[in-house]
């Protein structure tokens, strides 16, 4: 046997061990599946995209500390990720190890729980990061018109952000081998387009908008009124809407080579690289925007801002191609991604037409239907862009939010709840429980803050629509479980095994403890035999 028959052999007996039969084609090596978490991070579009968080709550300061601070702790959200996708690699990991570790008492209401946060906040991704898309095509628009004086409308916004989520749609209905192929040349892209800022903007920005390092670094510029110290940690949501979804490599774990090894170093790789290089760029441009950050903040578009007075019109049009270009593929991994997770969860039978979503399409071997169902609602999220700025800034919120608390409830599960867990090859041993507490904390104080509005004396148009939309979502989610007769409390059991030929599991419902003696017989024997 072969060292590649073996691995796949080892990869399909660990999911069997976790009660899934192999449904997808396992095409994605490491390099790709680090590749899909790194492009959904993004970096320098993303950064682009929500500039407009950091420039009022801090200027410099909260570009460049703020990045900094937020990097360390995200990093730790990573680990204790890390470690639970080592142990149990599946596309519905989150919820899977909710419910593996939980409480019997709690382990159905939680994986439920965590199952629709974790596909509210995947498709919120989709739609938060084609929106950012949408905007950065209408500001190249801007910037190529006469006099920059192209002012686009939210219908116009709309109709981009619409093509550009029904051609993603198209792309990840693409064969699995394909998809992961262009994860290759999203890292490539992304790396250069990054280096090429951090070198170059420095060089041709003119004398009149370089900033002192008293005034990049050190100079607190407070616009939205809140006390400086909170709006601090409200700039937060810059670094943390950039370096998330990094459960994207979980949720492809059942397409992954060596997954149990592969997707926990995608994740702390993706977000370590993700922390320093971003934190290169943020310095960049804090050292570049000028002073008068009230202007930047009023534009249509910081960064493309920033690039105008740099490069010029022709040379921004230029850089910015790149830029669009980039965050475009940050959509379409994303909805890869969460394509893969409704799939995942459609399997369990938690999602209304769960029937019709868990297909998987017999020419290109990829679940189409879920592909254009999260389509389909993140194309109804973009419909927020009508009630008005506040409330199509909630979805990047509502991103960040929903997947924390779908973060959050599994990795202290694991420490709370009545299990054994055992470890799989990536593991922070003892650390593994003050790692997971700074985790957690970090996750719900963050989790509090991203539902206040961005100024202390707000209105009706300018409060924060999260918790609305997010709230008004959850409490669906609830009613639909508790309804009478027909809601998930009488039906839902946590995942359900598609595989009734393994040893040790005899059953369609899935034993934590069944399933546990399997899996730890998988990690036990050897990968690779005699040919």
């Amino acid at each position: 046997m072969s060292t590649r028959e073996a691995v796949q052999r080892a990869d399909e007996e660990l999911l069997a061990s976790l009660g899934y039969k192999q449904e997808f084609r396992r095409a994605f090596t490491p390099i790709e599946v680090f590749g899909i978490a790194f492009s959904i991070i993004g970096l320098l579009p993303s950064i682009s995209s929500v500039l407009f968080y950091a420039i009022p709550n801090g200027g410099g300061p909260a570009m460049t500390w703020g990045w900094a601070v937020a990097s360390v702790f995200i990093l730790f959200v990573g680990m204790s990720m890390a470690e639970l996708a080592s142990a149990a690699p599946t596309s519905g990991g989150l919820y899977f190890w909710t419910h593996s570790l939980s409480s019997p008492r709690w382990r159905n209401l939680l994986s439920w729980i965590v199952g629709y946060m974790n596909t509210i906040g995947s498709i919120a991704s989709v739609a938060s990061i084609d929106w950012g898309c949408a905007v950065q095509v209408m500001a190249a628009a801007r910037i190529g018109s006469k006099d920059q004086s192209f002012e686009p409308t939210n219908g116009q916004l709309f109709g981009v952000y619409a093509a550009v989520v029904l051609s993603h749609a198209v792309v990840c209905c693409l064969g699995t081998t394909i998809l992961a192929r262009l994860q290759s040349a999203y890292v490539v892209l992304n790396i250069l387009l990054c280096l090429a800022v951090i070198i170059a903007l420095p060089i041709v920005t003119p004398a009149e908008f370089k900033n002192t390092a008293r005034f990049a670094l050190w100079e607190f510029v407070n616009l939205d009124g809140w006390p400086k110290g909170y709006a601090f940690i409200m700039s937060f949501l810059a670094p943390l809407w950039t370096i998330c979804s990094f459960d994207s490599s979980v949720h492809i774990s059942e397409e992954a080579a060596n997954a149990a090894t592969a997707v926990p170093w995608a994740i702390v790789m993706a977000i370590a690289i993700a922390g320093v290089l971003g934190w290169a760029i943020n310095v960049a441009l804090a050292f570049c925007m000028g002073t008068d950050l009230q202007a930047l903040y009023d534009s249509d578009q910081p960064m493309a801002q920033i690039f105008l007075n740099g490069f010029g019109q022709k040379g921004t049009l230029g850089i910015w191609a790149i830029v669009v270009l980039v965050q475009y593929m940050m959509g379409s991994s994303m909805l890869l991604a969460a394509s893969r997770q409704t799939y995942a969860f459609s399997r369990d039978k938690a999602l209304p037409l769960s029937g019709w979503l868990y297909r998987m399409n017999t020419f290109t071997g990829t679940p189409v239907n879920t592909v254009w169902f999260d389509a389909g609602w993140a194309l109804m999220l973009g419909l927020l862009a009508f009630a008005g700025t506040e409330a199509i800034d909630a979805v990047f919120s509502i991103s960040v939010i929903a997947l924390y608390v779908a973060y959050s409830i599994p990795i202290a599960a694991r420490f709370l709840g009545d299990n054994d867990f055992e470890p799989g090859p990536f593991t922070l041993g003892v650390f593994s429980l003050p790692v997971a507490i700074i985790a957690v904390s970090f996750m719900t104080l963050m989790s509090v803050v991203f539902m206040f509005p961005s100024t202390p004396i707000t209105s009706v148009q300018d409060m924060n629509y999260a918790v609305v939309v997010l709230g008004g979502i959850f409490i669906l989610s609830l009613a639909w479980y508790y309804f009478p007769k027909y809601g998930g409390v009488h039906w839902f059991t946590g995942p359900v095994t598609t595989i009734s030929d393994v040893p040790g599991i005899d059953s369609q419902e899935s034993n934590p403890e069944d399933l546990k003696k399997v899996k730890s017989r998988v990690h036990t024997e050897p990968v690779l035999e005699d040919s």
